[in-house]
């Protein structure tokens, strides 16, 4: 009987092992051609393993076991019948729906949801997360296991979680607070934490790292969003967020200051004529830093729509390694979780990152006089080994300018009267 060995294909360069972290199927079940068998973390992204036939699965390494990149994870019986009662690959899309497509992904799967009356199949799936659903049921306080899920194999989806919620979920199953208990629990770092950690430790080992502050008057920026936001949602599709004048600020700032856009090689400076910007990002797997190609050469629109498009597949579990390879710098956005001042660290190998914070109501002296703005504290964090003082400081100066005078970003950080001028 031909028997097809399923080896672990190669996720990205540099990468050589990945680590099983969830089996999708259980030994001896009848799986389609290309229907997702397994999830597989990296040290970079986690990512779906697709069948390559149709047939009877036997699985050679169980969940948790490293696996070397080209090595056999499983065997398919091409040969297999398909039982009579197993179900037929139609379910799949279903964990599927999130487009590609920005606009396609808030709409498209509102018809195919509701589908409670799909069984969920007696598996060791049998309330299995997606990732979707995880951050779900972390955003809403609920535990493990108090959502049934209408998935393939009684996996959880996100939309079993929100139709939980919108059916009204019993709030007597959710636990809250300490319980008193003195138990603990082991859980096992996935690769891609191991790596971010090895990463965060040598960073702080390696470079000679130094982080400068400013204050960000907002106001002017808040105002422009206030009366052009409607306008620019009805024209672009997409919302006019603080991000997007962010990241057009330094891409201007970075030509400006090109060793802040720069790296070390050995003993040579690698200089980059182009700014791609990678835009931290929550994910149920943790922090992820997905890249905006060319920023550089975007209008405002163009940077907010691939942010969201990023965002949507870092939520969905999605990114792929690509999305997240390479990268000149970084920003971070510490306030949307409320923090009020930090110190970010460097994402190597890059030379500098910007961290952005919350925007709080502060008295400031403004023209002589005492006002309440709208106040934000970022934080550039550099390489002092190959960024001066001198050049962090103008940077970050450069920045806070053109966020308070908006119009600077459509002059190469000068203002129309400078441009005017020739000065």
């Amino acid at each position: 009987m031909p028997i097809l060995e399923m080896k672990v294909p190669s996720p990205g360069e540099s990468i050589s092992e990945v680590e099983i972290a969830a089996w999708l199927v259980s030994d001896g079940d009848y799986v389609e051609k290309d229907q997702a068998i397994a999830e597989v973390d990296s040290d970079k992204a986690t990512l779906e393993l697709p069948a390559e036939a149709a047939g009877v699965i036997t699985l050679k390494s169980e969940e948790g076991d490293v696996v070397p990149v080209g090595g056999v994870c499983c065997l398919i019986d091409t040969d297999a019948k398909r039982p009579e009662g197993a179900p037929t690959q139609a379910p799949a899309p279903v964990a599927a729906a999130p487009s590609p497509a920005p606009a396609a992904a808030t709409s498209a799967p509102a018809k195919p949801l509701p589908s409670p009356t799909l069984p969920a199949a007696a598996s060791h799936l049998a309330g299995h997360a997606s990732p979707a659903a995880r951050k779900a049921m972390a955003e809403a306080g609920l535990p493990s296991g108090s959502v049934q899920g209408t998935g393939r194999d009684g996996r959880l989806l996100k939309q079993d979680v929100l139709a939980a919620l919108a059916a009204g979920f019993d709030a007597s199953n959710v636990r809250s607070g300490w319980e008193g208990s003195r138990e603990t629990r082991r859980e096992k770092m996935s690769m891609l934490r191991r790596k971010v950690a090895e990463r965060l430790v040598s960073v702080k080992n390696e470079t000679a790292m130094l982080t400068t502050f400013n204050e960000v008057d907002m106001k002017p920026v808040m105002d422009l969003r206030k009366k052009h936001k409607d306008a620019f949602k009805e024209q672009f599709g997409v919302g006019l967020g603080f991000m997007g004048f962010f990241t057009k600020a330094v891409t201007t700032a970075l030509a400006e200051f090109p060793a802040i856009n720069a790296q070390i090689d050995g003993k040579e400076l690698i200089y980059h004529d182009y700014a791609d910007i990678c835009i931290a990002v929550s994910s149920p797997k943790g922090l992820m830093v997905p890249v905006v190609r060319n920023a550089e050469t975007m209008s405002l629109s163009e940077i907010e729509a691939e942010i969201k498009r990023l965002a949507i597949r870092a939520r969905d579990g999605e990114l792929t390694v690509d999305e997240m390879q390479g990268g000149t710098f970084t920003i971070t956005n510490g306030g949307v979780f409320g923090s009020m001042l930090s110190t970010p660290i460097i994402n190597p190998p890059q030379s500098a990152i910007l961290g952005m914070h919350n925007i709080v109501e502060r008295p400031v002296a403004i023209n002589g006089k005492v006002e309440i703005r709208p106040i934000m504290y970022v934080a550039l964090s550099y390489d002092h080994r190959i960024v001066d003082g001198k050049e962090s400081v103008g940077f970050l100066y450069m920045v806070k300018e053109m966020i308070e005078n908006p119009e600077r970003m459509l002059f190469g950080g000068k203002t129309p009267t400078e441009v005017l001028l020739g000065l």
